[in-house]
Formats: C-alpha cells, structure tokens, sequence
C-alpha cells in the first residue's frame, strides 16, 4: 500500500511540474501591420502546442526603444529588416536566430468605393483633401509610400495634403473612417483570403519601392523560454506561411 501511495506520490508531482515545462508562455512584439495574420496564427499555436503567445500590437520603431531599454518581450517582429539587424548588432539577441517572416505589400486604399483606380492615377488628379500615410521616420511602409510618391513626382505637390499616422494601423483607422479620402496602408489590413475586403486600392508594384522585408528575431530574454522558440519555428510553418500569404504577404 505505501508503495502505491508512493508511486502515486511520485506521478502527481511530476504532472505538476510537467505542465508548466510543456505549456509556456512568450511576449510578442509585433508590427502593427502583421496584427490579423499574427492573431490567428497565434491561436492555430496556442491550439497546436499549448503554448500561449501574448502579443503587443504598434510602432516598430517605438519596440525597438522598448527592448534596447528592457521591454520584457521575447520576440520581435518587426515591420522591417533593418531594427533586427540593430539589435543583434547591439548583442540583444539570439545568435542565428534572424530571419525574413513576411515581405510586405504596400496598398493605396480607400474606403469608398471606386475612389481609387487600379492604376493609382487618382494620385496625380489630385480630387482629394487629405492622403494618409504613416510616420516615415518611424513605419516602413510610409517609408515606401513616400519612396513612391518621390519616384512618381508627387511628393512636393501631396504634402500639404498628408495626414501623418503614428505607425500603420492609425494610418488605416484615418481613411477607413473618413478622416483621409485615402491613404498608404499595409495590403494585409485590407485583404483576406486573398481578396480586398472593402472600399477600392491599387497594389503598388514592389519595383516602385524598396523590399518590405519584415524580419523577426528571438531576443536575448527569450533564449531559455519554450514557447519563444516554438513560436519562431512556428513561423516557419507552412501553416504559418499559408495564413500569411492570404493577407497579401509575400514568403
């Protein structure tokens, strides 16, 4: 009898201590303009490994400041390649752990119907108030609009009319509700399963900018947590890669 008690002892306490090691949790930094794809596959994750991803949505530029000064993030991924590159530079990450997740599609969007022609000439007509586009210094992809409307000519004559979003989802929240006829957005806050889901867009062609290369990286804080890998590795799925594509992302 004792020795059942003990064996029974002996399994409950490895069960307890079993659970936590299998179930673990890792704070995200994600680009705001990778908030649906990350969302679900974050739970196609939770739902395949037990594993639990809590995510923090915004500014890539603003995440880099944050963890260069002690964020407790994990993981990063970021709307660019070159902030993971600085932070491996700076010694805050894990060695070889770098790679490309997505390539990003940048869109110029309207929540009107047939206000924006597939062409994207309703930017050199000029029949609206104000554009949106995103913090350049901050957002990759105002980066990219602005390297399209510079190589498009436009630049000069359209800044009087830019209404500047602090990363890409205040940018997408100016013209979808009005407050911008239109604007430069991410193609993922506008599509899904492969279609845009409301309003009129052009897809601006990659070779009108440079590469939206959005990279991720295992941070240092994250070295010995399970779910900080798994998540990474995940990533590289082609579950993973599937969900990404169906919002515009290239792989």
């Amino acid at each position: 009898m004792k020795n059942i008690m003990k064996s029974v002892l002996v399994a409950v306490v490895c069960i307890l201590f079993a659970v936590p090691a299998m179930a673990a949790e890792v704070n995200v930094a994600v680009a705001a303009n990778f908030t649906a794809p990350m969302r679900q596959i974050a739970a196609e994750f939770e739902k395949d490994t037990g594993h639990t991803a809590v995510l923090a949505f915004g500014s890539s530029g603003k995440f880099l400041a944050q963890i260069k000064n002690g964020a407790p993030f994990q993981l990063f991924l970021s709307a660019d390649d070159e902030k993971p590159a600085q932070l491996v530079k700076d010694g805050l990450t894990v060695a070889g752990s770098r790679f490309t997740y997505a390539i990003g599609t940048l869109v110029l969007w309207s929540a009107q119907p047939g206000f924006v022609d597939p062409k994207g000439e309703v930017l050199s007509k000029g029949t609206f108030a104000r554009i949106a586009i995103a913090n350049p210094k901050l957002a990759p992809y105002g980066s990219a609009a602005v390297e399209v409307l510079t190589k498009l000519g436009l630049l000069t004559a359209l800044q009087p009319k830019f209404v500047q979003g602090e990363n890409i989802s205040q940018t997408y929240q100016f013209v979808s509700t009005g407050n911008a006829e239109l604007g430069f957005v991410a193609l993922s806050q506008v599509m899904k399963n492969g279609k845009i889901t409301t309003g009129s867009a052009w897809i601006v062609p990659g070779k009108q900018h440079s590469p939206i290369r959005q990279d991720a990286v295992l941070l240092a804080t994250g070295k010995d947590n399970a779910a900080a890998k798994a998540l990474l590795s995940y990533l590289k799925t082609e579950k993973a890669k599937t969900i990404i594509r169906s919002y515009g992302y290239q792989i």
